[in-house]
């Protein structure tokens, strides 16, 4: 994606009164939702300009790509902005396991109400 499209998307995002963007990532083949996290417009335009998902971290308030310690990156295929733009959904292919714990999403586990 070149720079003026990156830039596009990035001022069409509605970001939260703390600039952040609620990211929902899943995958391509299986449309297994893998994990959701949080992007300013810094890791947006990470995201979009080296096609590896990038996250802001609300916890240590730093950039942190996904896999760049575990090698399991998530490779984006495609970002969509919904229709009120204030959620991302990014579409990967993920290397091997998305969730920290080695589960293949973040999302395995079943609710009990």
């Amino acid at each position: 994606m070149n720079p003026g499209e990156i830039d596009e998307i990035v001022d069409q995002a509605v970001f939260g009164a703390d600039g952040l963007l609620p990211a929902i990532v899943q995958e391509d083949g299986s449309r297994d939702v893998l994990m959701f996290a949080w992007m300013d417009a810094e890791a947006l335009r990470r995201t979009l300009g080296c096609g590896l998902v990038t996250f802001w971290s609300r916890s240590r308030q730093e950039y942190w790509r996904k896999g760049d310690t575990s090698g399991n990156h998530l490779t984006v295929l495609s970002a969509a902005l919904d229709c009120d733009a204030d959620v991302l959904l990014v579409t990967v292919a993920p290397v091997a396991a998305a969730c920290h714990t080695g589960a293949h999403s973040c999302f395995d586990a079943e609710a009990r109400a």
